[in-house]
């Protein structure tokens, strides 16, 4: 009873509840918890619990219609890629160079290729640098860099009419902004899937696209 004691007195008043709890469970049973634990912490279960939750909590909140993509997709002309990369084996490269191959203008914006030529188009340092109306500015950064990107393609663009995000890129503030002036805003989606599922490409592949139709 001394050591338990002394102990208890070294204990935040926080942990007392727990330890009293502990001091009442079976050492056959604790030793369980212990053995269970240990796997835990080495299979990193509860890490890949917490990241599904996430992304279940991301695919509800970016719940679009197939109707809603299919029209954002069809009124596009232009796009501005935001971070794309000149290595071809990068998403933003192959996203973008895909999305130029389906007939739309790809504008590349990023600010350590400024100059070069991609697509047949000149590299942007930034949104502010494109001339040219934009319908659709495509974003290739981390979340924490989507609020001065969304600022920026507002001020640009007056007739801006997409923002979209790619696959784990969200900004709840950033795209509340956006839509409060109108502009339709996608997150957490890749437009090249989108297309490739909505228009048949990936149908034609043998995926289950939750498309019914009669083509091929």
């Amino acid at each position: 009873m001394v050591r338990f004691r002394s102990y208890i007195h070294g204990v935040r008043g926080s942990e007392l509840p727990w330890i009293i709890l502990l001091s009442l469970v079976p050492i056959p049973a604790l030793r369980i918890f212990s053995v269970l634990g240990a796997f835990l912490r080495r299979s990193n279960l509860l890490e890949k619990f917490a990241l599904n939750l996430n992304h279940m909590a991301l695919a509800e909140m970016t719940d679009y219609s197939d109707g809603l993509l299919r029209r954002v997709l069809k009124r596009t002309k232009v796009i501005a890629v935001v971070g794309v990369s000149m290595n071809p084996v990068r998403p933003s490269y192959y996203v973008a160079r895909y999305l130029a191959l389906k007939g739309y203008r790809v504008l590349p914006v990023n600010p350590g290729h400024a100059g070069a030529t991609l697509f047949g188009e000149t590299v942007c340092a930034s949104l502010s640098d494109i001339e040219t109306p934009v319908d659709m500015v495509d974003i290739f950064r981390r979340s924490e860099a989507v609020p001065p990107i969304v600022d920026e393609a507002l001020e640009a663009f007056p007739d801006l009419q997409t923002i979209w995000m790619q696959i784990g890129v969200t900004h709840a503030g950033a795209a509340a902004k956006a839509e409060a002036r109108g502009v339709t805003v996608i997150q957490n989606r890749c437009p090249k899937i989108e297309y490739q599922r909505l228009f048949g490409e990936l149908r034609m592949g043998g995926f289950a696209t939750g498309i019914i139709s009669s083509k091929l």
